[in-house]
């Protein structure tokens, strides 16, 4: 493999020029092709409220996602559940050799495994406060060097940065607590702090309109105040500019 941290640099740059979720799905696949992986997610967790939980870009096949939300797997996923516990990249393999699964967890990994992904590699990364943001890659090959370790970790990280960038432009793949797109952009204007006119005028709504967006997006949040729900916004990534 050539030289990771210079790879990693490369796959950055390339993914700062990227506008779309979709073109930067098509460059980290061909990214994590060669190393046996084959299908990521990237997104983000609440350790304190779950239906804050969001994915930024899915690239499961279709059976896949919908199997994984209407089943409500996230609430048994053993690397969600590990996340609190990890700074560093881990792997499936390792949650297995350290027996730290519950039943629940192993059952998950059963699954994925029946659907042909026996190893997967997870980079979390500490967000700050309760939310823990992370990318997750599945294949059949085991990571084995720690050059492949590393260069997996940086492109990434690089990938969740890029991806939490385009959020206020490009929206979720699954956003937190279920916000619809309009309420997604209401969210962001009151992070900026538009009053309901100012909004409705920015996005041609009447602020009655908005001011209704506005307290469903609050509940779906489980938020009291405007001010919550702008400090939230800047949380998942729709805060300034």
């Amino acid at each position: 493999m050539p030289d990771a941290p210079l790879d990693a640099f490369h796959a950055h740059l390339a993914l700062t020029r990227l506008s779309t979720p979709a073109e930067c799905a098509r460059l980290f696949r061909a990214l994590i092709e060669p190393l046996g992986f084959d299908t990521f997610a990237s997104g983000e967790v609440d350790l304190r409220d779950g239906s804050r939980n969001a994915f930024h870009l899915i690239d499961w096949p279709e059976s896949w996602r919908k199997f994984y939300i209407s089943s409500r797997m996230i609430e048994r996923d053993p690397i969600v559940a590990e996340l609190p516990h990890r700074t560093a990249p881990f792997t499936w393999s390792e949650l297995r050799r350290e027996r730290k699964l519950a039943q629940a967890g192993t059952e998950a990994l059963d699954l994925a495994a029946a659907a042909g992904w026996t190893e997967g590699f997870v980079m979390p990364i500490h967000l700050g406060g309760p939310r823990i943001g992370l990318v997750s890659l599945a294949g059949h090959r085991v990571v084995e060097s720690a050059a492949e370790r590393a260069y997996l970790g940086l492109i990434a990280l690089c990938l969740h940065v890029r991806m939490r960038a385009l959020v206020r432009d490009c929206g979720f793949a699954m956003p937190p607590g279920g916000l619809t797109a309009r309420e997604t952009d209401c969210v962001h204007l009151v992070a900026r702090g538009l009053t309901d006119k100012a909004i409705g005028q920015e996005l041609g709504l009447s602020p009655m309109t908005v001011h209704d967006h506005v307290e469903k997006a609050k509940r779906r949040l489980n938020l009291r105040t405007r001010a919550e729900l702008a400090a939230m916004a800047a949380a998942i990534g729709l805060g300034m500019p």
